[in-house]
């Protein structure tokens, strides 16, 4: 094809950015985050050059938890996979041409062998898990694919059909998809609107009443209640504790309470809500118990609740846990269990319903899921890590092209709102909600949709 690119160089960029208020999942605290930001420059076939950039935040305590290495040793850890991940790419993907998608995944062997090499270099106590090393390398691919598109000027979402990809889907899911592309199960062009999901944290207050001097004093609302108020958000993903079902009813109860009172103030009839427990269930039988609870004690909540996200342990084959009788309740997606093809079928042979979307799982791999679960006719959602910037950009982009469950998550509004302000400006429709919704239409029509001019991390 001459639309395929070879990599030509890398450029890695560090951010760090603190948080306005902190954001409390599971049994964490994040109050900062440091982004990975990459440049690359790409030629096609036909001599043309052009730049792709990517974006994502090292989020180490959700995608590498365990307490036994330190913060910042984690974060170093992923850092340096990142870079020599770049190194290794300029090497072998500067010889020969071929499509993004091809190219990760081909060198996905030699990527994991790099997180070792770092294992070891740092001394780190636990081995960086395989979803710590897809976050660190997470914005090489996106940048990979920005640039294939600005270098062939289409969308990048254009470059997934025969015309631009040496291989149909069965070279990649099996033989029923032969003859499938993935653009078969894409949407042709952005949708103009997107809904977004507003993160309602653990520490996060829900009333007025609750904020007090020490909340932040900078324009934006704190409490939930201010949040609905002012942007009229309709879905509501909620953090749940995960070994308090007690708490987690009255918790998703009292959200409910107030998006119906105030939502119904501002002419709207319905919400939409979507819980997470971050892994900390015990068993599906405690899910089973909070669904059961909740139901009889908030229909209003239970019937407006779209799916639960990855309630148990991220490790599917530990327990081997069956989702069954959860998804014939509500439907239950797996997040940090899938993070390759093996253990998304694996997920949907133990019942899950579905998969969360996430591009710091690798866009290449995302696109391979949701053309998977498309074609199955199962659902999906796209959430970030409280992505900024690009990052939030690139999730937006996929979003609009793809069919989700009801919209996108956008929480880097409420924790970072001050980051990246001038993609902001030049994404202006796209980071403002008005009446629960963002609007697409500032989105590029080459590549994943930036507008960088001549902006520098």
């Amino acid at each position: 094809m001459d639309s395929d690119i070879r990599v030509l160089s890398f450029e890695c960029f560090f951010r760090t950015d603190k948080f306005r208020v902190p954001l409390k999942f599971g049994n964490v605290i994040v109050d900062a985050s440091t982004s990975f930001i990459v440049k690359a420059t790409v030629e096609n076939k036909k001599g043309e050059v052009a730049e792709g950039w990517g974006a994502m935040p090292l989020v180490d305590k959700w995608a590498f938890p365990d307490p036994k290495v330190s913060h910042e040793k984690k974060v170093e850890a992923m850092k340096e996979i990142g870079v020599r991940t770049c190194r290794m790419l300029e090497k072998t993907a500067g010889k020969e041409y071929a499509h993004p998608i091809d190219i990760m995944l081909k060198n996905k062997p030699e990527i994991l062998k790099i997180a070792k090499n770092v294992d070891k270099d740092l001394k780190l106590e636990i081995p960086m898990p395989i979803l710590g090393v897809l976050v660190a390398t997470s914005p090489i691919d996106a940048a990979l694919h920005d640039a294939f598109g600005r270098v062939n000027e289409i969308s990048s979402y254009e470059g997934y059909g025969r015309e631009y990809m040496d291989h149909d889907l069965s070279f990649y899911l099996g033989e029923e998809f032969r003859g499938k592309y993935i653009s078969d199960y894409l949407r042709p062009s952005y949708v103009k609107e997107l809904p977004v999901f507003h993160l309602v944290g653990a520490l996060d207050k829900l009333t007025r009443d609750e904020v007090d001097a020490s909340d932040p004093k900078d324009g934006l609302p704190v409490s939930l209640e201010e949040w609905i108020e002012r942007d009229g958000i309709f879905c509501l993903k909620v953090k749940l504790s995960g070994v308090d079902v007690d708490w987690d009813v009255k918790r998703t109860k009292a959200v409910a309470e107030i998006a119906q009172e105030v939502l119904k103030r501002k002419g709207r009839d319905r919400f939409y809500l979507s819980v997470d427990s971050n892994e900390m269930n015990a068993n599906p039988e405690v899910t089973l118990e909070y669904l059961r609870k909740l139901k009889k004690e908030s229909p209003l909540a239970f019937n407006s609740l779209l799916y639960l996200e990855q309630p148990t342990e991220r490790d599917l084959r530990r327990h081997m846990f069956s989702m069954h009788k959860v998804s014939e309740v509500k439907p239950v997606l797996a997040d940090e269990g899938v993070t390759d093809l093996e253990s998304f079928e694996l997920a949907l042979k133990l019942g899950w319903s579905g998969v969360a979307i996430k591009a710091c799982k690798w866009h290449s791999s995302s696109l391979l899921y949701i053309a998977k679960m498309e074609h199955l006719g199962i659902p999906y959602s796209i959430q970030d890590l409280t992505c900024p910037g690009l990052a939030l950009v690139h999730s937006a982009s996929l979003a609009a092209r793809t069919h989700p469950i009801m919209g996108f998550e956008y929480n880097a509004r409420q924790y970072l709102p001050f980051a990246y302000l001038e993609i902001q400006k030049r994404h202006e429709t796209l980071f403002k909600v008005k009446d629960g919704k963002v609007r697409t239409d500032t989105l590029q029509p080459h590549g994943l949709g930036f507008s960088i001019g001549g902006w520098k991390p």
